[in-house]
């Protein structure tokens, strides 16, 4: 319990501090002699893409471990493999909705 206590106080700690790092106004940037290219790639468009590679990357362990469990469970009792084979499809499918949503979010950030 003491280990989760702990976790949490970090967290907590972590927020505090980066919430005055967060609220600085951004410093008017130096205008150089010859200005540099502009990049026809927005930035954006990598971090919503670095954010679905962590979805995809989690909701592919999750279902696979969902899968592992309920396979290894209807070996295990075979009579029951109907009623695991019906749980495991409900949970891939709110597996799936989340990962959905979570690459809808990443995607649209700006």
């Amino acid at each position: 319990m003491t280990k989760c206590i702990q976790i949490v106080l970090i967290m907590f700690g972590l927020l505090m501090v980066a919430a005055p790092v967060m609220a600085q106004e951004k410093a008017a940037p130096a205008t150089p002699a010859v200005s540099p290219p502009a990049s026809t790639i927005p930035s954006y468009i990598f971090t919503g893409a670095f954010g679905a590679g962590l979805v995809a990357i989690g909701s592919g362990i999750g279902i696979g471990k969902l899968a592992g469990s309920g396979l290894e469970s209807m070996a295990r009792q075979p009579e029951v493999a109907g009623n695991i084979f019906t749980g495991l499809i409900v949970a891939a499918a709110l597996i799936e909705g989340y990962t959905f949503f979570a690459l809808i979010i990443c995607l649209l950030q700006k």
